[in-house]
């Protein structure tokens, strides 16, 4: 099988993430794999410290001319059965070659609500969730053309804790993510601020900071809350704390909750799209009501209480991540998926 990826993505973010993370177990695995990247020295370096030679390309605007042309030259060069192209803007630059006569398969992948104008030229189209490929479904894209494929995370069990900057005798809680409105660390602060006995270390940067900041001086938490911008070692992170916390008003997925299952921590989610289709509350971790900070901190502080009960839910999380979230499980998965793509004649 010889695949190719290719993102025009943030240098930060979920999808970015798990891109580099299957790009480089696909190759792992015995696949060839092209990895095509909007430029970013830092992403470029870590694919190749894992043995690929990534293509940078600009990826712009409607004035960008070079794109087009030098994408359509490197997968000339490569010769893939199937291209991934991951989001709106790489599918938008893919699929114009496919409808071009292109001879490889395309299939858009889709980690979030998006508009499938940008997949037309797409064969097919697959979603991170089952919900989102209904979604997609139910938007008047094909059945049989529409398939869900899950992610998976890095195994993080065992990682030796960070020491988080919680002050001696506080409950140390941690939520990761960028600061963005649709993630409601709000809301969290907001829960934090019932919850006196506990501190949080938020990991994460983005645009919401400086209104996150200005709230957390409103609501007086002073020394409980750490700002810790953005983070490489979220085991580390993961295993220094007692509670992971998720509190996303919109959340596609939900990465951080694959990671806090990895790491055997018990998570507390609010219920967005994502955190409420994987999971099962009361078993693998708990959900509270959107854009409620009192029910947040109440399903916190049950879980502070009861230690037995968290490590329940954290034992619970780890064996639901093992048996589908696992690096071994998707990635059979991902093959499945894109053999069935490629032509028999190919095959």
């Amino acid at each position: 099988m010889r695949v190719a990826h290719v993102i025009a993505g943030a240098p930060m973010g979920g999808a970015e993430a798990f891109f580099e993370r299957l790009a480089l177990a696909q190759a792992r695995a015995g696949e060839a794999v092209l990895a095509v990247i909007r430029t970013d020295a830092a992403r470029a370096a870590r694919l190749a410290a894992g043995g690929l030679a990534p293509v940078q390309l600009p990826f712009g605007g409607p004035f960008d001319l070079r794109t087009g042309p030098a994408l359509r030259a490197a997968l000339a060069r490569f010769r893939p059965d199937v291209v991934v192209s991951w989001a709106n803007r790489a599918s938008r630059f893919a699929g114009r070659l496919r409808r071009r006569g292109a001879p490889w398969t395309l299939a858009g992948r889709m980690g979030g609500y998006y508009d499938l104008k940008y997949y037309r030229g797409c064969d097919a189209v697959l979603g991170n969730t089952e919900h989102i490929r209904d979604w997609i479904i139910a938007r008047g894209w094909p059945a049989a053309r529409a398939h869900y494929v899950p992610n998976f995370a890095a195994d993080l069990e065992g990682a030796t804790p960070a020491p988080l900057p919680a002050p001696p005798g506080t409950r140390r809680l941690l939520a990761l993510g960028r600061l963005h409105p649709n993630k409601g660390f709000d809301i969290l602060l907001r829960a934090l601020a019932l919850l006196p006995e506990a501190h949080l270390s938020l990991a994460g940067e983005g645009p919401e900071r400086p209104a996150l900041e200005a709230l957390a001086r409103e609501l007086g938490l002073g020394p409980r809350l750490a700002f810790l911008g953005w983070r490489q070692d979220a085991g580390a992170l993961l295993a220094g704390c007692e509670v992971f916390v998720c509190p996303s008003r919109h959340e596609p997925l939900g990465n951080v909750v694959l990671e806090a299952w990895s790491a055997a921590r018990p998570i507390v989610a609010a219920a967005a799209e994502g955190p409420a289709a994987l999971i099962r509350p009361g078993e693998t971790g708990l959900l509270a009501p959107l854009e409620n900070p009192a029910a947040l901190a109440a399903a916190i502080r049950g879980l502070l209480a009861e230690p037995a009960r968290a490590a329940a839910l954290a034992a619970a999380g780890r064996a639901e991540f093992a048996a589908h979230h696992a690096e071994a499980p998707v990635l059979a998965r991902w093959r499945a998926f894109l053999t069935a793509l490629v032509p028999q004649e190919m095959a």
